[in-house]
This record gives structure tokens, C-alpha cells and sequence, in this order.
């Protein structure tokens, strides 16, 4: 659980609804209908606009990793590449098999059966950093969705006053309803400027590094079946991979 990520959806959800308690407005003045369909719902239309489905489904899918990160401990994957080639030393190759089967993550199972079948060490890097870049950038997808909802919220926020300002103009001749529409108005403003700065940029920008540091360990991964399909020495691989630890 990544406590963090946690702590600050609490602290920006007390920022507006303790701010709004603060100044007197009270939580009911926060719910608007109307600004609710124009800045949130015209804000998703335009993404879905804007991008595949198959992207948008993996961004609703990758959301979880903003609270439960998929990273793992580095030193625990170091371990496990250095046990793989230390069976590779003394079973050879086929000694991998086993372990093949039992791996749950596809990437890695890929390329321990690249390793198993006796593909070249330049023939695994290359179909394997070709997966890598095939995922990271899916992922990368995934988290522009995200991105951006956070542009477009604030522009419908905007439009939503406008279109809440024009109801009041509409309504002049009646000074008592006056308040309560210009009120309205500017919620589809709190709406489209809070959503985007409290949740989507902040969500977007936190699933960008989680990808990058995915990819980062796809990279010592597959440095290390690179050195196992070579034949170097245990000490060697975990020498060169500890730099992916830094």
C-alpha cells in the first residue's frame, strides 16, 4: 500500500471540503448537478474522444497502481536473477524449466523460456527489450489518460461557469435568485480546477514514475538472462546489475 499516495487524497479532500466548512459556504454548497455534468462527465467525453478504448480501459485498469505499486523490491529481483544463474551453472540451461513454468509474471517467463530453448544473448535482448518498449509504452498510454483529464477539466470548469453566469444574467430581473446562481457558477469552476490538480495530474504524473521504474527492472531482468545466456560468472551478473539498484 503506498501510504503516501493515501495521505495526500485525504489531505486534498479536507482542503476543499474543511476550506469550504472554513469560510462558512458548508458542504451543500459543494454539489452542483448541472456542474457536475458539464465539468465531469464533458471532461471524461472528451478523453474518450481523444483516445483507444483499449488505452482507456488499461488506464481505468493500471489506477490501482497509484495505491498498491506493482514495483518490486529491487534487492529480492537481484536475488532472483542470481539464483537463476547460479542453477544455470550447475544444470545447465534445461535446470531452467522447472522454474519456467512456475513463474506467475509473463515478461519473465518469456525470457527464461527464450533461456530454456537456447536463444543467442543478443537474440533475448533484442525480442525482449521489443516487449519491453511494447508494454512501457502501452502503460505510458494508460497514464495519459489521466493527464489528460487534468488538461481539459479546468477549460469545461470554465464552461461551466460561463454557461452558469448566463442562466443568472438570464434571471436579473430576479435579484433574489441572483446569489444562489452565481454561487452555482463558480462550483463548475471548483469542479474542473480541484479534480485536475487534486487527482488527475497528481495520478498521472504518479503512474508515469511507476512505469518508469517498471521499466527499469524489465532492463536488470533482462541484462541478467543476457549474462545467463552468455555464461558469465554469478558475481559478474549481480557487479553489473547492482547499478540498476541505484
Amino acid at each position: 500500500m503506498d501510504f503516501l499516495s493515501v495521505i495526500g487524497v485525504i489531505l486534498g479532500s479536507a482542503a476543499i471540503f474543511g476550506g469550504s466548512l472554513a469560510k462558512g459556504s458548508g458542504l451543500a454548497a459543494l454539489w452542483n448537478g448541472a456542474a457536475f455534468l458539464i465539468v465531469i462527465v464533458g471532461t471524461f467525453a472528451a478523453v474518450l474522444v481523444q483516445v483507444r478504448l483499449q488505452a482507456f480501459a488499461h488506464g481505468l485498469a493500471i489506477l490501482r497502481w497509484v495505491f498498491v505499486s506493482p514495483l518490486r523490491d529491487g534487492e529480492e529481483l537481484l536475488a532472483k536473477v542470481l539464483a537463476w544463474s547460479q542453477v544455470a551453472r550447475k544444470e545447465g540451461l534445461l535446470g531452467l524449466e522447472d522454474l519456467t513454468e512456475e513463474e506467475p509474471d509473463p515478461f519473465i517467463r518469456k525470457g527464461l523460456q527464450l533461456l530454456v530453448d537456447g536463444a543467442e544473448p543478443e537474440s533475448i535482448r533484442h525480442i525482449m527489450d521489443l516487449e519491453s518498449s511494447s508494454r512501457e509504452q502501452f502503460d505510458h498510454q494508460g497514464a495519459k489518460v489521466f493527464e489528460s483529464l487534468g488538461i481539459y477539466a479546468p477549460t469545461l470548469g470554465i464552461v461551466g461557469a460561463v454557461m452558469g453566469l448566463m442562466a443568472v444574467m438570464q434571471n436579473l430581473a430576479e435579484p433574489e435568485k441572483l446569489g444562489a446562481g452565481i454561487a452555482a457558477a463558480f462550483v463548475a469552476t471548483i469542479y474542473g480546477i480541484a479534480s485536475a490538480n487534486l487527482l488527475f495530474l497528481p495520478i498521472g504524473n504518479k503512474l508515469k514514475t511507476i512505469i518508469s521504474g517498471i521499466g527499469d527492472q524489465r532492463d536488470l531482468i533482462v541484462e541478467g538472462l543476457v549474462g545467463i545466456a552468455r555464461g558469465d560468472n554469478p558475481r559478474s551478473i549481480e557487479t553489473r546489475l547492482r547499478g540498476y539498484l541505484i
